[in-house]
């Protein structure tokens, strides 16, 4: 009880961790968005911008939701997928919008779209999107328990959904989970008696 005496920010600390783990969140909690103006040092010989330059500023604002999220430090733990579908050009304005998508025990999946805006008309047209990994960690840089994220809309269910498919077989490839353990995967390709 002392040391609670002597250092009064420990005890602060410790209800703030205290509550932020036992509190659920929804995806709108945790949306992040970042915009971008393209400039020449983004771009490659075509005048295209760097895909590398592209997953930095996804890697910058799904860490920012993914700290909403857990209220802890956060740290990259795999780039699950990127989907270029069109180059963006030197002098275009992107967006990039985040939110957790489903949290593990001490994992989260963030999900992006990334727009370009046409500086004329202004409109937005959707050209990729990503989904990222991030672990909360403490002080010392050990895995630490996450809040629950819960889904409101029927999109964010069906994301919330995926993830459990997508972490599985994200397991499985790196060798950490045996194939008949993925539950969620093998219901994918197995008939309902119903059918059989």
């Amino acid at each position: 009880m002392r040391e609670f005496l002597e250092f009064p920010n420990l005890w602060r600390h410790c209800f703030l961790y205290l509550r932020a783990m036992k509190k659920t969140v929804s995806p709108k909690e945790t949306f992040t968005t970042g915009t971008y103006l393209v400039l020449p040092e983004n771009t490659n010989t075509l005048g295209n911008l760097m895909g590398g330059q592209l997953l930095n500023w996804m890697d910058v604002i799904s860490a920012i939701s993914a700290h909403r999220h857990s209220k802890r430090i956060v740290v990259t733990a795999a780039v699950n997928n990127v989907s270029f579908q069109h180059p963006i050009k030197l002098g275009e304005i992107v967006t990039i919008e985040a939110k957790v998508s489903r949290a593990f025990s001490s994992s989260m999946e963030v999900y992006m779209e990334v727009f370009v805006e046409d500086n004329y008309s202004g409109k937005k047209t959707k050209c990729n999107e990503a989904i990222y990994t991030f672990v909360a960690v403490d002080q010392l840089g050990n895995p630490i328990d996450v809040p629950d994220l819960v889904p409101e809309t029927e999109e964010e269910q069906r994301r919330y959904d995926g993830a459990l498919r997508r972490r599985q077989l994200r397991l499985i490839l790196a060798g950490k989970m045996k194939p008949e353990e993925a539950t969620e995967l093998k219901a994918l390709f197995i008939e309902p008696k119903a059918f059989q």
